[in-house]
C-alpha cells in the first residue's frame, strides 16, 4: 500500500501531528471535495438536473458495503444518539423487561436507555475491570426479561474491542436484541452485521471515517423493519412521498420507513466520499496498518513509564491507546504537546487518549513517544 499518497488525502497534516481521530477527526480530500460538488451545483443550478437522491442511493449501497449490509436496511442519520433513540423509543417495552449495557459507555449509549426506567424497564450496567468489559460480564447479566442488550463495537475511553460476534450469537440464541454504538469502528475496523448477528447499529461519520459532523448512519436488520415503530414520521416515511398531492398513511416497506423528511445532501455527499475511499483501500489494510502503529505506540509509551490501560490481547485492541501518567497532569500534557508540538491528542476519563489512523507515520509516532515527559 503507498500510504504516502493516502497520506495526500489527508491536507491536516500540513498543520498538525493529529493523533485524535476517537475525538473528531480532521475531513479528509474526498470528503470535502464530495461536498464541494454538491454545492458547486446547488449553487447554480439548484435541483435541477442534480440527481441527489440517486447519488444518496449510491452512498447508502457504499454504507450497506462497509458493514455487509443490504442497501435496504441502511438510511442516514444525523448522528449516533439519533439511531439509538430511535431504536429505544421505536421498540415495544413491558414493566420488567431490562436492558445490558456497560458502565464504560459514552454517553450517548446510555441515556436512551435510562430514559426507559419511567416505563419500568430495569437498565443493568456491567463494570470495567482493567480497562476491559469482560464478555462473561455482559452475558451474565442477560436473563429472561432482558429485551436488548447496547454495546459500543470500541470503547471509547479505553479502546476496548468487544467481541461482537460472540455478543451476537449469544443474544441471538436467547432471543435479546443487540444494538451497537460503532463509531469507533467504522472507517478503522472490520464490522460485519450479518456475521456479528447485529440487529440494530448507529454511528455517526465524524470520527474514524473523517467525515463532517451531522451524518451517519443507521441500520436496522430486514426482519426486525416492521417492529420498530418510527418515532419521527414524516413525508418521506411513506411509499407515497414523491406524489405530493397524496396523503395516504402507509408506511416504506424497508429502512425508508425510519426517514422523516428531507437528507442532509451536502452530508451524504461528504460521507459518500470517505466511505469509498476507505472502502477502495480496503478496511482489512487499514486494520493492520493502525494495529502496527499503535502496537509501536504502546512499547514506546511503557517504555518512559506510562500505564497502559488498553488492553492489546488478541481481538481486544483497536486504534485508541488510554494510558496514564502517576507523576504528571494529564490536562497539562495534552495542552503541552498541542501548543508547543503541535501534537493533537485527548483526554478521556482520567487518561491521555491516543488514536492515530492510517495517514499517521512512524515518524510521527515516534515524536510523540519522544516529547512525552518521561514518567
Amino acid at each position: 500500500m503507498d500510504w504516502d499518497a493516502v497520506r495526500d488525502e489527508f491536507p491536516v497534516t500540513r498543520n498538525y501531528n493529529f493523533q485524535n481521530h476517537a475525538g473528531i477527526a480532521p475531513v479528509c480530500r474526498p470528503a470535502a471535495e464530495a461536498a464541494r460538488t454538491y454545492l458547486r451545483h446547488a449553487e447554480e443550478n439548484a435541483y435541477i438536473k442534480g440527481g441527489f437522491h440517486r447519488h444518496a442511493d449510491h452512498v447508502r449501497q457504499s454504507a450497506a458495503k462497509l458493514i455487509n449490509a443490504n442497501p435496504d436496511e441502511v438510511t442516514f442519520i444525523k448522528n449516533t444518539s439519533e439511531g439509538l433513540s430511535m431504536v429505544a423509543n421505536g421498540l415495544s417495552w413491558k414493566s420488567g423487561d431490562n436492558v445490558v449495557i456497560s458502565k464504560a459507555e459514552f454517553p450517548a449509549n446510555v441515556y436512551p436507555w435510562q430514559a426507559l426506567r419511567s416505563r419500568g424497564v430495569e437498565v443493568r450496567m456491567a463494570i470495567e475491570e482493567d480497562g476491559r468489559i469482560p464478555l462473561d460480564q455482559l452475558i451474565g447479566l442477560i436473563d429472561s426479561r432482558t429485551r436488548l442488550v447496547a454495546v459500543s463495537s470500541v470503547q471509547f475511553a479505553s479502546g476496548f474491542r468487544t467481541d461482537l460476534a460472540s455478543l451476537g450469537e449469544f443474544c441471538q440464541s436467547k432471543g435479546v436484541f443487540l444494538c451497537v454504538d460503532a463509531i469507533q469502528s467504522l472507517g478503522v475496523l472490520p464490522v460485519d452485521v450479518s456475521a456479528m448477528k447485529i440487529d440494530f447499529l448507529a454511528a455517526d461519520g465524524h470520527k474514524w471515517l473523517c467525515a463532517p459532523e451531522g451524518c451517519g448512519l443507521f441500520y436496522v436488520r430486514k426482519e426486525l423493519q416492521g417492529h420498530l415503530r418510527p418515532t419521527s414520521i414524516g413525508w418521506m416515511s411513506m411509499k407515497c412521498a414523491h406524489d405530493y398531492g397524496r396523503a395516504q398513511f402507509e408506511f416504506f416497506d424497508d429502512i425508508r420507513r425510519f426517514d422523516s423528511g428531507s437528507y442532509n445532501l451536502m452530508g451524504i455527499y461528504a460521507l459518500g466520499g470517505a466511505i469509498d475511499m476507505f472502502l477502495e483501500i480496503g478496511i482489512e489494510h487499514i486494520a493492520a496498518r493502525v494495529m502496527s502503529l499503535t502496537d509501536r505506540l504502546v512499547t514506546g509509551v511503557r517504555d518512559k513509564g506510562y500505564r497502559v490501560v488498553s488492553s492489546r490481547q488478541a481481538g481486544e485492541g483497536s486504534g485508541i491507546v488510554a494510558l496514564i501518567s502517576d507523576s504528571h497532569d494529564h490536562d497539562e500534557i495534552q495542552r503541552h504537546l498541542q501548543a508547543e508540538h503541535r501534537i493533537v491528542i485527548a483526554v478521556r476519563n482520567g487518561r491521555l487518549r491516543i488514536s492515530p489512523h492510517i495517514y499517521n507515520t512512524i515518524k510521527e509516532i515516534d515524536r510523540l513517544i519522544e516529547v512525552l515527559p518521561t514518567n
